[in-house]
């Protein structure tokens, strides 16, 4: 990465953290760069991360000192609901920031690699009564586009038989974590779409096309309707 890109990236990160920090659960926070002294290693083994794909992408890592306030918040006693699920939501407006793409699965555990990168950029996350965590982020620069030739299509011929995973979306709500521990069989969950819609096809965690959902032999399967250009920025 070329230092201008550089900057570019890092200049992101700071509307991904506010966007963050106002859906997070619990009390406000607000958010500083962070150049104080090392954050503890025991801290960054209790981080929540995951990777965003998408238009542009990124890797994003929470780490949050109260995390007993969490676990009550979350019930997950019950088994049902985890810390992750509770955080998930307040990621997933923090990587909107970022455009059209998908959030991968939630990992919690040491992330003192992300928060060291030379390209990562770190915030302190400050409410009423002090420090109440960091959040690191990582935006990957814009890829350019590579013309197709004979060696490129030498090497993709050795992977052409990798089989991937393709999975197809038609809707998600939100709910609070109450509504969720209520839920019993029988229980009608409506979705954000409504009938016609077209689905969201997704390759591995990455939104690739959208299409329609038909009926095959007395299976579902999906028409696709558009491709979608991942490289091309909004």
């Amino acid at each position: 990465m070329n230092f201008s890109a550089a900057l570019a990236d890092q200049s992101v990160g700071a509307p991904v953290a506010e966007a963050l920090v106002r859906h997070l659960p619990g009390p406000a926070l607000m958010v500083t760069h962070h150049a104080g002294a090392g954050i503890p290693p025991q801290s960054l083994a209790a981080a929540v991360s995951a990777t965003f794909v998408g238009t542009r992408s990124a890797e994003l890592s929470l780490v949050l000192l109260d995390r007993a306030g969490l676990a009550e918040a979350a019930g997950v006693e019950s088994g049902l609901v985890q810390t992750a699920d509770v955080l998930r939501p307040a990621l997933e407006q923090a990587a909107s920031v970022l455009g059209a793409g998908m959030l991968g699965e939630l990992r919690e555990g040491d992330a003192t690699t992300l928060f060291g990168a030379h390209d990562t950029t770190v915030y302190d996350l400050v409410g009423e009564t002090g420090l109440a965590g960091w959040f690191a982020v990582s935006v990957r620069p814009l890829p350019a586009r590579v013309t197709p030739d004979s060696q490129l299509t030498s090497k993709l011929g050795r992977i052409s038989n990798v089989e991937m995973t393709l999975a197809v979306e038609i809707g998600r709500t939100r709910m609070s974590v109450r509504e969720l521990l209520s839920i019993e069989p029988g229980a009608v969950i409506e979705l954000d779409r409504s009938v016609g819609t077209p689905a969201d096809v997704v390759l591995n965690g990455r939104l690739i096309a959208h299409g329609e959902i038909v009926v095959v032999d007395q299976e579902f399967a999906v028409r696709i309707t558009k491709i979608l250009d991942t490289v091309e920025p909004d």
